[in-house]
């Protein structure tokens, strides 16, 4: 499954990012191959899965933000075995490496605000070994490259991305991807 989202990536690194389900069927139209989906709930995740698997494109279900499941290795199993993602995003180790362990493509997301969440980040990356991380905010190239060095874990960086030259020096740092919910920058 792993090797699904590199090919992906290396043929566009700009990831759909959807935060509400408005903008669902314009991921779907976009040019991306993948979508981070960041909105749902229990009634309408299976219906949004399926759109996005019927255009041809992966799905990864952000499951911290879906509402309706709990965040526990049980909602994760239903999640695989009923909705069938392409893989989960989450900030919890525990369901990191749970993901691994059923088959899911797991991305550790972190959020670095100070050089201690930073240095946690990195030991947690180290631990755990997700298929990749996503770093919010994606405008610091410099610390992508640190996390790229210190983890050769595939980075996405996200957040805060707001032109070209963002997703440039973010790839060029070392991200295999960026992941936005910026509508034109899905067609860059």
């Amino acid at each position: 499954m792993s090797s699904l989202f590199y090919d992906s990536i290396n043929k566009n690194p700009v990831i759909a990012a959807v935060n509400n389900s408005e903008n669902l069927k314009k991921a779907i139209e976009s040019p991306s191959n993948i979508i981070f989906l960041l909105t749902g709930n229990i009634f309408n995740l299976n219906y949004m899965v399926e759109e996005i698997k019927k255009n041809d494109m992966e799905v990864y279900i952000h499951i911290d933000l879906i509402e309706g499941f709990s965040r526990d290795t049980v909602a994760l199993d239903y999640i695989n075995k009923n909705i069938k993602p392409d893989g989960i995003i989450t900030t919890k180790s525990n369901l990191i490496k749970y993901a691994k362990n059923i088959g899911l493509f797991a991305i550790q997301r972190l959020f670095l605000i100070d050089s201690l969440s930073l240095d946690t980040g990195i030991n947690s990356i180290k631990s755990i070994r997700p298929n990749a991380v996503e770093i919010l905010p994606g405008v610091m190239p410099k610390i992508t490259k640190i996390i790229h060095e210190k983890t050769n874990i595939p980075i996405i960086t996200g957040g805060l991305i707001l032109d070209k030259k963002d997703v440039i020096d973010s790839l060029k740092a070392g991200a295999v991807g960026i992941s936005t919910s910026k509508e034109e920058i899905w067609y860059m």
